[in-house]
């Protein structure tokens, strides 16, 4: 018998080699230039996957379900499974003290700053926001304004909302506003353009927007059941109150008190103070109870204030749209920046929310993007009368004949008499019986206007201080300037239940009598050790030598704490404190020295500046954050503490 036997050998599963021809040689290489390929493939994914750092730590909830969960299988045979005992789980992390999952808190934390001290540093990427998400939209506030009946359009002209019937802007141009966003210094409250610091303030509000920039304090807290009856009436919930009801109800005829409240409601939440939301949020109501004094409040802080609250807040990446009045951004940066060609670069009347229109909006943006994009024109200074300030001047309008002019201006005959079409525009105001506020007529005590005689005196007023102590009387052209400076610019008790509002010395003296045990005093140059439990978010300090409040903020993130310390004072002041905090735990310690701040009263939420980041492990055995704080009576780098 031999292997050719082919009753001993099957012939079939005998591999039969053939020499290939030069085509199958081709193809044969191309495959193995394939298979190399895909297998290097391969070998980079297995690479990738072994360069994977160590999982993230659990959370305390991992830690106690584990356990608990191994105890309840074996306690409970007779359970279902995983998902029962899971549910049973979470129903006893729910019944547990803070004391009984302290245990289960300190070992993640444990485990949490082990993984930080050993991961590799990761780079964040940096994020560009390349697309504007607001609610401010000035075109859902034009079309309501279209349909108001002359009795309504009276009602808004007696709370001091009169300027917004000249709304002519229908659009928000979302790529200038996200430029100036860019350069929108919250903390100075000042945008960064054209190589200068332009500071804005209500005086610019009133000048943009035609609100009131004094009176009362706009406030839109206090106790829910004060207006519990309002929010039944607008069916206000947790999200807000709706734009559309708001809506519906202003598309009645009344011009009442409730038309006065929705109007004042819709206006906020569409243009002047919209939030991230969609809804109107229902705090408003608060300063809506009494409307008879509605136009005694000092909209234009109010406006600002919750410009740079909502910047702030999106900043910090607590919201994804950018709340806040977008549109007197926009008008403010066209009155502020002259273009050469691009026309008057002020408008001529006040407020210039009626002088920009969708057709001079469009012109502005075609001249930016020939001399190349924003912030390619000039500041205009704010000590011209171009746009930056009100300028008001006492006019004494008097005939040439020497009758006085008629307050309706629309029925005196002398209004379609012969004159300059400029004048006449500037004319179709309500003009006072002898007297009337313009702006931007030049310094000179007679002009002739037609068949009238102008005569022009300068004005003085009074520091909008005056209620804190500021006794200064200066030209209203230059009010602006003082105020910015002033030394008795009102700055506001940092608790939360106190309503105190007075000049940094009226604080320092309410505080230590009414609150002194309500901070902690110190020494300057003299290290002071505090604490700060758990739920605090603050700490005052009052300096025994001149009384400055000082407060000690702390912020709570997701790998520790952020503190800082910061200054009650003007903003406009340039004195400024060197202080040192010190953190320690065991051999570890950190440690930070910087300059403090000035904020007229309590800071809400971390303004872009130095802070200390404390890791959770620094915490006491409660969770207390002990700290080491020495504040410096100069800015002088002087020797570290003792």
């Amino acid at each position: 018998m031999s292997l050719t036997d082919p009753e001993v050998v099957d012939f079939s599963i005998i591999p039969v080699f053939q020499v290939p021809n030069e085509e199958d040689a081709s193809i044969l290489s191309v495959n193995d230039e394939e298979n190399v390929v895909s297998e290097g493939k391969r070998k980079k994914k297995k690479k990738k996957k072994n360069q994977v750092s160590a999982p993230r730590p659990a959370c305390s909830w991992v830690y106690f379900s584990r356990e608990f969960i191994k105890e309840y299988s074996a306690s409970h045979p007779e359970s279902s499974g995983l998902k029962a005992a899971t549910r049973a789980a979470s129903d006893a992390w729910k019944l547990m003290s803070t004391e009984e999952k302290e245990k289960y808190t300190r070992r993640a934390r444990e485990v949490w700053d082990d993984y930080l001290s050993t991961a590799p540093a990761r780079i964040p990427k940096p994020r560009k926001q390349t697309k504007l998400v607001t609610r401010c939209s000035p075109g859902r506030l034009f079309n309501v304004l279209q349909r108001l009946t002359s009795e309504q359009k009276t009602s808004v002209k007696s709370m001091g909302f009169g300027s917004l019937l000249g709304l002519r802007c229908r659009t928000l141009r979302r790529s200038l506003c996200l430029w100036l966003l860019e350069r929108f210094n919250t903390a100075r409250r000042s945008l960064e353009i054209c190589g200068e610091r332009i500071p804005l303030s209500p005086r610019d509000v009133e000048h943009v927007m035609g609100l009131a920039a004094c009176g009362k304090d706009v406030v839109n807290s206090g106790p829910d059941d004060l207006i519990a009856d309002l929010r039944h009436s607008y069916n206000a919930t947790n999200r807000g109150i709706s734009v559309r009801l708001l809506e519906e109800r202003l598309a009645a005829p009344e011009a009442g008190e409730d038309f006065k409240r929705s109007f004042i409601l819709y206006a906020l939440g569409t243009l002047l103070s919209p939030t991230a939301r969609l809804d109107v949020s229902p705090s408003f109501l608060h300063f809506l109870i009494n409307m008879d004094v509605v136009h005694q409040y000092n909209w234009g802080k109010f406006l600002l204030d919750r410009l740079v609250r909502e910047v702030s807040r999106f900043r910090q990446g607590k919201q994804r749209a950018v709340g806040g009045c977008l549109l007197f951004l926009q008008l403010f940066y066209y009155e502020s920046i002259s273009i050469e060609g691009a026309g008057s670069s002020a408008s001529i009347g006040v407020p210039c929310l009626s002088s920009w229109g969708e057709e001079e909006i469009t012109e502005r943006e075609k001249r930016e993007r020939e001399l190349g994009g924003y912030g390619c024109g000039e500041v205009i200074s704010k000590e011209g009368c171009l746009g930056m300030e009100s300028l008001e001047y006492r006019v004494q309008v008097k005939r040439l004949s020497g009758g006085k002019m008629s307050s309706g201006v629309e029925q005196n005959p002398i209004f379609e008499q012969e004159g300059t079409q400029t004048v006449e525009e500037e004319m179709d105001r309500d003009f006072s019986m002898e007297e009337v506020s313009v702006t931007n007529f030049p310094k000179s005590k007679g002009m002739m206007f037609g068949d009238m005689e102008v005569t022009v005196e300068p004005d003085r007023t009074s520091c909008h201080n005056k209620e804190y102590g500021c006794s200064e009387t200066v030209d209203y052209m230059r009010n602006n300037d003082h105020e910015e400076n002033c030394i008795y610019a009102p700055c506001a008790c940092p608790l939360p239940n106190c309503k105190f509002v007075g000049s940094s010395d009226q604080l320092s003296l309410h505080f230590s009598s009414k609150h002194w045990d309500s901070g902690r005093r110190f020494r300057y140059n003299i290290p002071l050790s505090v604490s700060l439990g758990m739920n605090e978010q603050f700490l005052v300090l009052q300096a025994e030598e001149d009384g400055i409040l000082f407060i000690l903020n702390k912020g709570v993130e997701s790998i520790g704490n952020m503190v800082m310390v910061t200054c009650i004072a003007p903003s406009s002041s340039n004195e400024n404190f060197l202080y040192d905090l010190v953190s320690g735990k065991g051999i570890s310690s950190l440690r930070l020295k910087s300059l403090t701040e000035n904020f007229p009263g309590r800071v809400e939420g971390f303004p872009p500046m130095d802070f200390l980041l404390i890791p959770f492990r620094f915490l006491g055995p409660s969770g207390e954050l002990n700290l080491e704080v020495c504040i410096w009576d100069s800015t002088e780098l002087g020797p570290d503490c003792p």
